[in-house]
């Protein structure tokens, strides 16, 4: 099978996580780009920012005209995340490919423990018939009067420059990090954060994609359109899966099949370093 073909359902599988459970799925789009595609590692992770940037911009219509999308608050979280996602560019740049690979599936195995804490959580919750935390009515951050719930504050700072590290350096939109904040600290619904999460990451993945233009990296444009073409049809399909299918389902499905990455990712890797 050519790479183009093989790019369609590729691109399918992840714009499917992305839009059903936020930019979390967008994980799964380097190791596909290196392992059955074929890109070296440097242009994998670029192209990774032009595929998850467009298939967020776009996945994040269907939420928003179901409500699922709070603008104001999404663009403030991926703003603050900006200087993470430069300072994340120019460390992968400088980082041994194979390094750079093993680290990676480490994250994907540490964001499948933080999917199954999740899941295991929510089924804690429902069984005690523990409601959903309220939504927040007011500000973190007020002038007039002054008025600073500061451990908030501080909290989203922390994460957003922390996903906009991981979005420049790994070239992953860092779903799993921001939905939870979303729901957390700014107390929203989980659909809700789920839809929000995409005008995060399309945020990140913008100005990560902006602080890679000097460096010499060129993309294959035919796979690359081609793949994301697949994966925003995707995203519109798995958006309107997530309000068909229970979040544990989703959840699972992900986790397993994020670990098999990673396993395949650690095994593919890890030796040449030893």
């Amino acid at each position: 099978m050519s790479a183009l073909a093989l790019a369609v359902p590729l691109g399918v599988v992840v714009g499917l996580t992305v839009g059903a459970l936020g930019g979390g799925g967008s994980i799964l789009t380097v190791p596909a780009l290196v392992y059955a595609l074929g890109q070296d590692l440097r242009t994998a992770t670029t192209a990774s920012l032009v595929i998850v940037g467009v298939t967020t911009l776009i996945g994040m219509v269907p939420h928003a005209r179901a409500g699922r999308v709070r603008l104001g608050q999404g663009l403030v979280f991926g703003l603050l995340g900006v200087g993470g996602a430069y300072l994340g560019s120019r460390l992968s740049a400088s980082v041994d490919p194979d390094v750079l690979l093993a680290a990676f599936a480490g994250l994907m195995f540490v964001v499948a423990g933080v999917m199954t804490h999740r899941r295991r959580a929510a089924a804690r919750e429902q069984a005690a018939g523990r409601e959903p935390p309220e939504a927040r009515t007011s500000p973190m951050l007020a002038l007039r009067p002054f008025r600073c719930d500061c451990r908030a504050v501080a909290t989203l700072l922390a994460t957003a420059t922390g996903v906009g590290l991981l979005t420049g350096f790994f070239g992953v939109g860092g779903g799993f990090a921001v939905v939870p904040a979303l729901v957390l600290v700014l107390r929203l619904p989980m659909r809700v954060a789920v839809g929000t999460s995409l005008v995060v990451i399309t945020v990140n993945s913008a100005s990560a994609l902006a602080s890679r233009l000097g460096q010499d990296v060129t993309l294959d444009w035919g796979l690359v359109g081609v793949f994301t073409a697949a994966a925003v049809a995707g995203s519109l399909l798995g958006a309107r899966i997530t309000s068909r299918v229970s979040p544990a389902r989703l959840n699972l499905a992900f986790t397993v099949l994020l670990v098999a990455v990673a396993a395949y990712t650690a095994a593919s890797s890890i030796p040449s370093l030893l």
